[in-house]
């Protein structure tokens, strides 16, 4: 009987000393907390340090957005109302009662019912720039780069084999 009280007072004082030390490595409070992902310390690092590339300008591309019309099913959502038959038992002194009702139930779903244009997009429009020298690599050239509208008009604005650096969305165009 005396052993509970001792060993609860053993792990209280165990865990007051690992709260005091620090308890191990910092978490990212970026993160959500869920799924296995592997500690990455005390230190975070900034997304926009890692995500910039800078190099000599040797080109910009602009592609435009290609559409067709087109047409397909258009559906339209159809209910009906039906009544089903609900049985409900009542058990007491070993004898089992058994009476029904009747319960209304809404029951829908899409159906076809003609046809509806559209546009299609065919091709989605994309800005690329092209660098030369990449991150400060001379051997690194003729990098093209996918950037949104608002780097693309900044870099179009810049002389030709200017230094630029900009926040590509992917390598390519």
């Amino acid at each position: 009987m005396k052993r509970r009280p001792t060993l609860a007072g053993l792990t209280m004082m165990l865990v007051v000393a690992l709260a005091a030390c620090g308890g191990g490595p910092q978490q990212d409070t970026s993160t959500s907390g869920h799924g296995g992902g592997k500690d990455t310390g005390s230190y975070t690092v900034r997304q926009d340090d890692t995500d910039k590339v800078t190099g000599v300008r040797d080109g910009v591309r602009h592609v435009t957005r290609r559409t067709t019309r087109s047409t397909r099913p258009h559906l339209v959502k159809k209910c009906r109302t039906d009544t089903r038959r609900v049985r409900h038992t009542k058990r007491s002194h070993g004898r089992t009662k058994t009476s029904y009702t009747t319960k209304k139930v809404r029951d829908c779903h899409k159906v076809r019912r003609g046809t509806e244009k559209y546009t299609r997009v065919l091709r989605a429009e994309r800005w690329c720039v092209r660098l030369d020298d990449v991150n400060g690599k001379r051997s690194v050239d003729d990098q093209w780069f996918r950037v949104n509208s608002t780097v693309y008009g900044r870099v179009q604005g810049e002389d030709d084999r200017a230094k630029v650096t900009i926040e590509p969305l992917r390598k390519g165009c």
